[in-house]
């Protein structure tokens, strides 16, 4: 596999990847997409294309080599080995697989969970029950590729795609797949197509570069993000720079230790809202591995904010943090702010009186806002 030529910015994400050495990655919805891509040519012209290349979010343009490819008369199906570069995936090396099958006029792209892709049970994730595990920007990537064939060899882009990947389910026991109640396999997901790789030392001397860039190009404010979401959010939000960005991962502590240290006149952290969830609880290392959603802390906050005590029973009971969050925005108590406010006192108190401004903001998986604190 290949990745086109990119330029690498002096600071921000890409230069922080670049440090590290480690090698990135592609993620299960890119490996979909490359054998959906395959697949539905196949379908429309009888050969395969092999190596089959496609366009990420951000631009870049891999080529996936075919490990399976099978073609019938009403079928094609192609298989893509993940690769996830240097990153300890638990999903390295396995085939990821796609079958295509025409469907009728105006019935658009619809996604089926295949052997070893795992199918949603319970409320509180971005899939409604019943659905596929393949999360909502893979499933746009998929349905662009194969929007892109369809007018290339004439189709009509209504199709079928199921996704599977060899030992899935077997794998998915190694995830928090089964506690959040998607049963049977693995999720097909990611947010750029790329895996960056989480070397620990790497990573964090990599924050500190970051910071160290940022402050010798005079920046005052920089943003500390969990991943490209939360970067485009804070774009969004405060005009911020690339070079003002620092890809913090799961690495909170790192950031927060290394300001105290070195410190700039505010800093933002934003992310995922169950991810600041543990930071509020005062969880330093945001890794699912290594901390976890706190629903009791969650439910005390609730209860602090207006939440009656069925309210409180429920987001005790949720299933995820998201599911928490809305239980809570239907009945008008701010869980989002509060988590927040609470993520910002915790790094001030890591920061121990640093004179850095820090503020949070709390994002759902399409970068909306669902919590704010104030500066402080």
């Amino acid at each position: 596999m290949r990745m086109s030529e990119v330029r690498e910015p002096a600071g921000g994400r890409g230069a922080q990847l670049k440090h590290t050495g480690l090698r990135p990655g592609w993620t299960t919805g890119a490996c979909a997409t490359a054998a959906t891509t395959a697949a539905y040519t196949a379908l429309l012209t009888g050969d395969f294309p092999d190596p089959v290349g496609i366009t990420l979010p951000k631009g870049h343009t891999p080529a996936f080599a075919l490990a399976k490819e099978e073609l019938s008369a009403g079928a094609a199906t192609a298989g893509v080995v993940k690769d996830a570069g240097d990153d300890p995936d638990v999903t390295h090396g396995a085939v990821v697989r796609a079958t295509v099958r025409a469907l009728p006029p105006a019935s658009g792209v619809v996604f089926r969970a295949g052997p070893g892709v795992g199918t949603v049970t319970r409320p509180g994730l971005p899939l409604e029950v019943g659905e596929p595990a393949v999360n909502p920007v893979p499933r746009q990537l998929i349905r662009e590729h194969v929007a892109l064939v369809a007018q290339r060899y004439g189709g009509s882009g209504d199709v079928e795609v199921t996704l599977s990947v060899d030992n899935g389910e077997e794998i998915a026991r190694s995830t928090w797949n089964p506690r959040l109640g998607i049963l049977g396999g693995l999720s097909i997901l990611g947010t750029t197509g790329i895996v960056v790789p989480y070397s620990c030392s790497a990573w964090i001397d990599s924050i500190r570069r970051g910071v160290d860039v940022a402050r010798a190009a005079g920046r005052t404010h920089v943003a500390g993000c969990t991943g490209s979401t939360s970067e485009r959010t804070v774009v969004a939000e405060y005009g911020l720079p690339e070079d003002a960005l620092l890809d913090m991962g799961d690495f909170a502590g790192a950031v927060l230790k290394y300001v105290r240290r070195h410190p700039v006149e505010r800093l933002t952290v934003c992310g995922g809202f169950a991810k600041l969830s543990k930071l509020a609880a005062g969880h330093l290392d945001l890794h699912s591995q290594r901390s976890q959603v706190d629903k009791g802390f969650l439910a005390a906050l609730a209860r602090r904010g207006g939440a009656n005590p069925s309210l409180v029973k429920g987001v005790t009971e949720a299933n995820t943090g998201l599911a928490a969050l809305q239980l809570c925005a239907a009945a008008g108590v701010p869980l989002g702010d509060l988590v927040a406010e609470a993520a910002r006192d915790e790094a001030l108190a890591v920061l121990r009186g640093a004179p850095v401004r820090v503020d949070v903001l709390c994002i759902d998986r399409a970068g909306t806002v669902v919590g704010r604190s104030a500066v402080r």
